[in-house]
């Protein structure tokens, strides 16, 4: 397989199939198992301070009782009010309220109840939080220049006013939903004290109303007898006024209005009636004015009289006469013709009919013309005595005037007085109204338990908190979480092959016990401080010693990733390197090519950290030469190697007494290195190079072209995630080369608590048969 395969990708962030999903349950879950230790320990912590502040804290007990705001109440005494609205009835429950409130009504309990003189209310019991804060003001004080001592007076005065200041605090008002309900409840040490409180305010409250509303109407009924009194003469006054200017302008009728206007509305009404007279007999006279003049024949046949217009019956008979003759002189002229004897005769007789209608209606036309006459000259009279009467009216008009103005003046005095009158009698009723506009409902009891502090809510609300203090701490853990865990991390962060996990190795009398990693070559005790002080060369063969354990496993597995990048090369050059000191590359180094080693591959392990040789710290003795004096070509490579017997490894170490190199990475570049490893590939199947930290150094760096392959190692638990990411992309060299990272020091009993639900590491358990020591 190709190594390339391998390499970190850009940025290091490998997103999962599931990246996508807004809230990953199964993370989340095992982030709470992860952490559930410091979670109940927070809720423990929350539980022992509420169990303490229960200890410590003053019951408080709480009476309450309901007062009705009730309108109807006076309804019997007072008139009829108006419907209120909604508004009104919310603005009136608000008052109610803040009265209750009020510092008034407070310091009216405290004299009622003789609170001023109860040390439960004026100084009762303090809290450690209280003591520690008199204390504080006590000290303080002592240093500060004090003023005159306060009178007897003004301390009866300062306890009055503490005492209403501590009832205020301790009331609470509020409407009842949306009724006229009002609950009042105090809270005391004293369950007692309490209800007694409770019906001191509510009696108080009642008390206050109705001396309000007697005050009121008293102060009313005062202002209104000295309105009225003003009112009364003045009223009196603008009456005899009126009166007097009647009798100086002559304005007194025996109706009570003007003689002149009177006189005025008869003639004007008699004026209507000529007026209409006249009319008539003008349109009578002139309709009979117009038949006579169409002369006597068309008069006798166009004159139509109305039997309204008059009661003439010998014009009547005249013109059924004329009518007949008529008819009778068209039938014999229609029969006999014009010339016969008896149509003369019925001719001659019609006329002299005509001329006697035609007298008849000139009579008629006469008289009418006569009552036309007489209409319009009784018209003219009355317009003219009108004229005359309406002049000495305007006279009168102009003191009219005047004369208004003082009755308008005098009716409004008098119309004011009867109100302010009829103000005063209800006043005068109220003021000695005994029912308030409120009444209790609800007595206060003695309260059996303390309503503060609740035991039950105070111990819920604990392990709540304690939760969500144990949650917060938690996710600031798992936030600030930094580091490898799992071997998806590493897949998912770095892209790169994961090669297993190391458990953490301490040692005990009988040998090494695979327990947990330990740290570098250089550390000299077990981290988790168990057993004996470590065996480095017990160290190094953990791998040989344990074949069959985790810890060989896992080294069998780098072994295997190690053949399917680097297959078909001859002689091997395999680099462990880490980003930090302390990550137990050196153990791993060793372990990796004694196992090799033991399996039959000729193996080479160089200790090529100049500046922290920890491989070479792991041999029984110090050695004479080493790797710096084969570079240098000051030895032969063959006397500077060691060789472990048992399993044949053969170890290049570096010589602590000799020469000290300034600049060890160009030592590692040099040519005489390149010499040296030339001249080991014939000897050797696997030369396994222990190099120093990236970090710190660039000696890994420099001794990149020799190498095939890079085996990471990361600690479990420490090695920051972002520091191996930024040592990656600053070196494409050797991220190109790098094979796997192993996952050193690992606690195999919490791996399960950091992996996903179906993880391998989830059945850790199941398959530790298969390992031994």
């Amino acid at each position: 397989m190709d190594q390339l395969n391998f390499r970190p990708k850009p940025g290091f962030h490998n997103q999962g199939p599931e990246s996508d999903s807004f809230i990953d349950l199964d993370k989340l879950w095992s982030a709470v198992l992860r952490r559930l230790g410091i979670i109940i320990a927070c809720v423990m912590a929350a539980i022992v301070v509420a169990g303490l502040y229960l200890f410590m804290a003053q019951p408080i007990y709480t009476a309450m009782t309901q007062i009705l705001i009730d309108e109807n109440l006076s309804r019997f005494a007072e008139e009829e009010e108006n419907v209120q609205t909604a508004q009104q009835i919310d603005n009136r429950m608000s008052s109610a309220v803040e009265i209750l409130k009020s510092k008034t009504l407070a310091l009216r309990v405290v004299d009622e109840a003789e609170l001023a003189q109860n040390d439960l209310i004026v100084d009762p019991p303090k809290s450690p939080g209280d003591l520690a804060k008199g204390a504080v003001r006590s000290v303080i004080s002592a240093f500060l220049p004090g003023g005159p001592p306060a009178s007897e007076e003004a301390a009866r005065a300062g306890r009055r006013e503490k005492a209403a200041a501590v009832l205020q605090q301790s009331l609470t008002v509020e409407r009842v939903g949306r009724s006229s309900v009002i609950a009042l409840a105090i809270r005391s040490p004293d369950p007692l004290l309490s209800a007694k409180i409770a019906k001191t305010y509510a009696n108080a409250y009642l008390e206050e109303q109705l001396n309000a509303n007697f005050d009121a109407t008293e102060r009313a009924s005062v202002w209104l007898q000295e309105r009225l009194t003003d009112l009364n003469a003045r009223s009196q006054q603008a009456a005899l006024a009126v009166e007097q200017y009647k009798i100086e302008h002559g304005l007194v009728s025996p109706r009570g209005e003007l003689l002149s206007t009177q006189q005025l509305a008869d003639l004007n009404s008699q004026l209507i009636v000529a007026q209409a007279d006249a009319a008539t007999a003008s349109a009578r006279y002139e309709q009979y004015k117009a038949i006579l003049d169409q002369g006597p024949d068309a008069a006798v046949k166009n004159a139509v009289v109305s039997s309204r217009d008059t009661d003439n019956s010998i014009l009547q008979d005249l013109r059924k006469r004329y009518t007949a003759i008529d008819d009778r002189e068209r039938a014999i002229v229609q029969q006999y013709g014009a010339d016969h004897p008896q149509a003369l005769a019925l001719k001659t007789e019609k006329e002299d009919l005509s001329r006697q209608i035609f007298a008849e209606l000139q009579q008629l036309t006469g008289s009418f013309r006569n009552e036309y006459e007489v209409a319009s000259s009784r018209e003219k009279s009355l317009r003219e005595s009108i004229e005359k009467v309406a002049g000495n009216n305007s006279e009168a008009n102009v003191s009219m005037v005047q004369l208004a103005e003082l009755e308008q003046k005098a009716a409004a005095l008098k119309t004011l007085y009867q109100s302010y009158l009829a103000r005063f009698e209800q006043a005068s009723q109220q003021q000695s109204f005994p029912i308030a506009k409120a009444r209790v409902i609800s007595e206060a009891g003695v309260p059996t338990a303390p309503s503060s502090p609740r035991k039950t809510l105070t111990m819920a609300l604990s392990v709540v908190i304690g939760l969500l203090a144990g949650g917060a701490a938690a996710a600031l853990l798992e936030f600030r979480e930094r580091f490898f865990r799992t071997g998806e991390d590493v897949q998912e962060k770095l892209g790169l092959r994961f090669l297993g996990y190391l458990p953490h190795v301490g040692t005990s009398k009988s040998g090494p016990v695979a327990a947990a990693a330990p740290a570098d070559a250089d550390v000299k005790q077990s981290p988790s401080g168990e057993g004996e002080p470590a065996d480095f060369r017990q160290m190094m063969r953990i791998a040989v010693d344990s074949p069959r354990s985790y810890f060989a496993e896992t080294l069998r597995n780098t072994r295997l990733a190690c053949d399917v990048v680097l297959q078909g090369r001859k002689c091997r050059v395999i680099g462990v390197v880490s980003c930090l000191p302390g990550e137990g590359k050196s153990t791993v180094s060793a372990n990796f090519a004694g196992l090799l080693a033991s399996s039959g591959l000729r193996t080479l392990v160089i200790d090529a950290d100049l500046r922290n040789p920890g491989l070479t710290k792991m041999l029984a003795t110090e050695p004479e030469s080493g790797l710096v004096e084969v570079a240098l070509q000051e030895t032969d490579w063959t006397k500077a190697v060691r060789v472990d017997r048992r399993s044949k490894l053969a170890i290049m170490p570096i010589a602590s007494r000799g020469k000290k190199v300034a600049h060890t990475s160009e030592l590692l570049s040099s040519s005489g290195m390149a010499q040296f490893l030339d001249s080991v590939r014939e000897t050797f199947d696997v030369i396994v190079v222990d190099l120093a930290p990236l970090v710190p150094v660039i000696d890994a760096k420099a001794f990149e072209p020799y190498v095939d392959g890079f085996i990471f190692v990361a600690k479990w638990g420490v090695t920051p995630v972002k520091t191996v990411q930024n040592v990656l992309w600053a070196e494409p060299e050797i991220a190109a080369k790098t094979i796997g990272l192993v996952l050193n020091d690992t606690e195999m009993s919490q791996l399960s608590r950091y992996a996903d639900p179906g993880a391998p590491e989830q059945f850790r358990e199941q398959y530790m048969a298969y390992y031994q020591s």
